[in-house]
């Protein structure tokens, strides 16, 4: 197997080690990014095994003799000299290094951007519970028990009511 093709192959199986595609599927939650998301892991499923079945396979070696017996050994021997001085450069990859530092700010701010979602979240879901336990008891509540919980509409009634603004 050719250097490069052995390295991109195994990045891709060891990417597709690392990818949790069913935590990524458990957040998603409209059917429209359902279908974006399958359709992402299905062609990156395909290019993995792509890559794995045509870089993972060594050329078959040339049988030299099997042609010697029909072409006649000096044209052969002639291939064979050129075949063997032929020299397969190496990858040199330049884009990696340009990229991974874009690369490594992203997922940076893509942390940051999750744990403050998470926050804001857990914010929401007070919210919610907060507001349908003020809907349960909001047919017995009395305003005493209801300022008490909304000191900040309390203050802003009392500061009408002092200033003799009645909203007209």
């Amino acid at each position: 197997m050719s250097g490069v093709g052995k390295k991109v192959a195994d990045v891709a199986f060891k990417a597709s080690k690392t990818i949790d595609w069913d935590g990524m599927a458990k957040m998603i939650v409209s059917d429209e990014a359902r279908k974006e998301f399958s359709s992402l892991r299905r062609a990156f499923d395909e290019v993995n095994s792509a890559l794995q079945t045509k870089f993972s396979q060594e050329p078959e070696p040339i049988d030299w003799e099997y042609y010697r017996k029909g072409l006649g050994s000096r044209i052969v021997d002639s291939y064979k000299e050129y075949y063997d001085s032929v020299e397969i450069p190496k990858f040199v990859d330049k884009t990696t290094p340009e990229y991974q530092p874009k690369f490594d700010a992203l997922l940076v701010e893509l942390k940051e951007a999750e744990q403050k979602s998470l926050k804001e979240s857990e914010r929401l879901e007070k919210e919610i519970t907060d507001v349908q336990e003020l809907k349960k008891k909001l047919s017995t509540m009395t305003a005493d028990e209801y300022f008490e919980k909304r000191p900040d509409l309390k203050k802003k009634f009392d500061d009408e009511i002092r200033n003799d603004y009645w909203g007209y």
